[in-house]
């Protein structure tokens, strides 16, 4: 994404631009879209040939590096759509995520089969499709409990919580799982209720991502798609929506206490 930004701030069309790094449009083509592997040499060469700051050669050559660990999701590529293939590949890189998610439990966080009940009454995910979409997200959830794993922030409305999804039983179990999720040193889980005040996210959901040899980017998915936000200004903005609804949401102990007393409701 950051190799497409470049070029086309020097406004280049792609075969421009591949005749002045000297690879072959195809090859360029694949570098912006990370279809294969790229090389640190094939980076430093195409950012040179933009005229990029040498310490934004050093930091893409260094994320070029980084083993190929990202595509772990080729295997449901045709039930999970391109866009947010994307999103994927970015998390699994990604030190930290914040999350914000005003209508269901993030998916990070949702157990199968609260997962799978979504999935089962969604009428964009085909029935012959709807168990592989339950395993792209508990492989997702992975990224939580890895050797060296991402740190989550996840603030949540009340309205996503008691939001009927499956049998009493996959709300208990849900709850629970939330519970135990939050009793981990990684995750920061905070529970956004009305009474406390209004915050900045009032658009909705979003998820920012930051990396350690990387720009942070944010993400916040369309009713057919998704927007990528990478320019720091724009960037910062939803970092300011990111510590309102910190001080607004409910501290990670009360939150605790509030999914504990939606378990004794059920």
């Amino acid at each position: 994404m950051e190799l497409a930004n470049y070029r086309k701030r020097t406004g280049l069309k792609q075969a421009d631009a591949a005749n002045r790094a000297g690879v072959s449009v195809g090859k360029l083509s694949h570098l912006e879209t990370g279809e294969r592997q790229q090389q640190p040499s094939d980076i430093a060469k195409v950012l040179s040939a933009y005229g990029a700051a040498q310490h934004d050669v050093n930091r893409l050559t260094s994320l070029a590096e980084v083993p190929d660990e990202s595509n772990w999701w080729g295997a449901w590529r045709d039930v999970v759509p391109d866009w947010f293939g994307t999103f994927v590949g970015l998390e699994r890189l990604a030190t930290k995520e914040f999350v914000f998610e005003p209508i269901v439990i993030p998916g990070l966080m949702q157990t199968e089969e609260y997962a799978r009940e979504l999935s089962r009454s969604s009428q964009r995910v085909r029935l012959d499709h709807s168990e592989r979409v339950v395993e792209v997200r508990m492989e997702r959830a992975h990224r939580l409990s890895a050797e060296e794993p991402m740190h989550l922030h996840a603030t949540v409305n009340e309205q996503a919580l008691r939001l009927r999804v499956g049998s009493t039983e996959t709300m208990r179990e849900q709850y629970e799982h939330l519970i135990d999720l939050a009793g981990r040193p990684n995750i920061l889980f905070q529970v956004v209720v009305p009474e406390r005040g209004r915050h900045e996210a009032s658009n909705g959901q979003f998820v920012v991502l930051e990396f350690d040899k990387a720009r942070p980017i944010v993400y916040a998915e369309l009713q057919d798609g998704a927007m990528y936000v990478q320019h720091p200004g724009e960037v910062n903005t939803y970092r300011v929506s990111a510590r309102s609804l910190e001080r607004v949401a409910l501290p990670p102990d009360e939150s605790v206490r509030f999914v504990a007393d939606l378990i004794k409701r059920l």
